[in-house]
């Protein structure tokens, strides 16, 4: 993979519960433009793609008189998808990376495997329901859709924390530095699909 070749995409999608549109660049800046409805799951959304360097537009409306659920899922269909298509066939990338996160009492592990095949590990617990009116068990929601749809094989564990917003941020952080380190470009082998099979398509 040349480093000037374009890794973009945009994705559109629309179902009787939501409308999304998604764009991103995997070599981007970290800039975003986020508006779901759902305010803290915006704020969320935006550390991934600051902390990524992914540069990424979501625009979504949902059916929000519900719950949160749909809206949420989607984006991370629609999210994953692009991140997919942006990868092509995912030539020339690092394919692996894991860190462990930091932030405040939070401590949160994420590893990644850019593979091509769909898997979420996730273990993690939040000592409240909510955080405001966004229901805790949407993260793992979100991430699930993201992992399946990009085709990543995905492992995020909280090892410990008192505060849920700062356990959500931190698995937000933590997998957006994975995302970063995993989908760069590997200088040693720019041409060559970092696997023995010969493809990363699953």
């Amino acid at each position: 993979m040349a480093a000037s070749t374009p890794r973009r995409a945009q994705i559109g999608r629309k179902t009787n519960e939501t409308e999304i549109a998604v764009t991103v660049d995997l070599d981007g800046e970290g800039r975003f433009d986020i508006a779901t409805g759902v305010g803290f799951f915006d704020h969320m959304l935006e550390q991934l793609s600051r902390h990524s360097l992914i540069d990424m537009t979501v625009k979504a409306s949902g059916d929000l008189h519900i719950d949160d659920h749909h809206t949420v899922e989607d984006c991370g269909i629609a999210l994953g998808r692009a991140i997919a298509e942006a990868l092509g066939d995912r030539r020339g990338i690092v394919r692996y990376a894991s860190l462990e996160l930091a932030m405040d009492e939070a401590l949160t592990r994420a590893a990644v495997d850019v593979s091509g095949r769909p898997f979420l590990v996730w273990q993690v617990a939040f000592p409240s329901s909510k955080i405001g009116t966004f229901d805790t068990e949407l993260v793992r929601e979100f991430f699930h859709a993201l992992a399946q749809n990009a085709g990543i094989t995905l492992h995020v564990t909280n090892h410990y924390g008192a505060n849920s917003h700062h356990i959500a941020e931190t698995c937000f952080k933590a997998v957006a530095r994975v995302l970063r380190a995993a989908c760069e470009p590997d200088a040693r082998q720019p041409g060559a699909v970092p696997s023995t099979k010969g493809t990363l398509r699953g």
